[in-house]
């Protein structure tokens, strides 16, 4: 049982979503009316390459994790670059995609992601994790994502091009840059990535994020997803891991005692670069019955 402050039972004994719930029709509307130019920008880092090329390597990514591999299909059994002929002069390409998604390329965790103890989110009982697939509070659960996308842009409002590996973002630097309402999706820029592009040891040298303190923060706000450029929301010391106790853990914070659905491994980019602190966020991840995540093409409507 969860004893500190939490959203188990808020939404009803059987809920599986979190503060997705939030996301109302009216909400949804709201949101909507936030769009001013039309103009929509992709948050997702690319998915490159197969075994064959180095291309997969060239895209950030946690050190020792299974990489994206991208094939295609000659004849459907033979993955090769290539086309096969369908008839009356016609050609076809075909796909196959093999994704780790925590880790590897832009995704959503699912509130089955992580736990403590034997229960998932809300109570759900955390022996429903199978490998065959989670029953309780299964990625599939979330189903599309439309809402205000709130941008804290971190590095840009202390003056640097990105975060030091080490810093661990308070809510008090938070709250200088934005006050959430309920609903939003609370995007945080660390500007991390762009170390890769620099030395990818140096991008694994650790990774600055959020701390306990700001999570709690979005979580009080009511949020309905928290959506960072870094690997895990939180920082990660040098072996990839966090350091923070079970009590300080990000991913038990958001994911199991509130409910909030994480997005990691963002490209921000563009969207720190046109200065906009609200947009319209939509996302939506496929609908793997079970999963613990999903890859996402998050995008940024301005």
């Amino acid at each position: 049982m969860v004893h500190e402050p939490n959203n188990w039972g808020r939404f009803g004994p059987d809920d599986q979503r979190g503060t997705l719930n939030l996301l109302t029709p009216d909400v949804v509307l709201d949101a909507l009316r936030g769009a001013r130019t039309g103009q929509v920008l992709s948050l997702a880092m690319p998915i490159r390459g197969a075994t064959s090329s180095p291309a997969p390597t060239t895209v950030p990514h946690l050190r020792g994790r299974p990489l994206p591999q991208h094939f295609m299909s000659v004849d459907g059994g033979d993955y090769a670059a290539g086309a096969r002929p369908v008839g009356a002069g016609l050609r076809v390409a075909d796909d196959a995609l093999i994704v780790t998604c925590h880790g590897t390329t832009t995704h959503m965790d699912a509130l089955c992601h992580m736990w403590s103890g034997d229960e998932l989110y809300n109570g759900h009982p955390a022996a429903r994790v199978r490998s065959y697939g989670a029953t309780r509070c299964g990625i599939e659960q979330v189903g599309g994502v439309v809402a205000r996308g709130l941008l804290f842009d971190v590095p840009r409002h202390l003056g640097l091009d990105h975060l030091l590996a080490g810093f661990r973002i308070p809510a008090e630097l938070l709250e200088e840059i934005a006050t959430p309402r309920p609903g939003d999706v609370a995007v945080i820029r660390t500007g991390w990535p762009l170390v890769w592009q620099r030395s990818p040891e140096e991008y694994w040298s650790g990774q600055p994020g959020l701390s306990a303190d700001a999570g709690r923060w979005l979580a009080a706000h009511d949020v309905s997803v928290v959506a960072c450029d870094n690997a895990a929301v939180g920082g990660l010391n040098p072996r990839g891991l966090a350091d923070e106790d079970l009590a300080d853990d990000l991913h038990l914070i958001l994911l199991h005692r509130h409910g909030v659905h994480l997005v990691e491994m963002l490209w921000l980019e563009e969207l720190g670069a046109e200065a906009r602190a609200e947009f319209v966020f939509v996302a939506a991840p496929l609908r793997i019955e079970g999963g613990t995540g999903s890859p996402i093409t998050p995008l940024a409507i301005l």
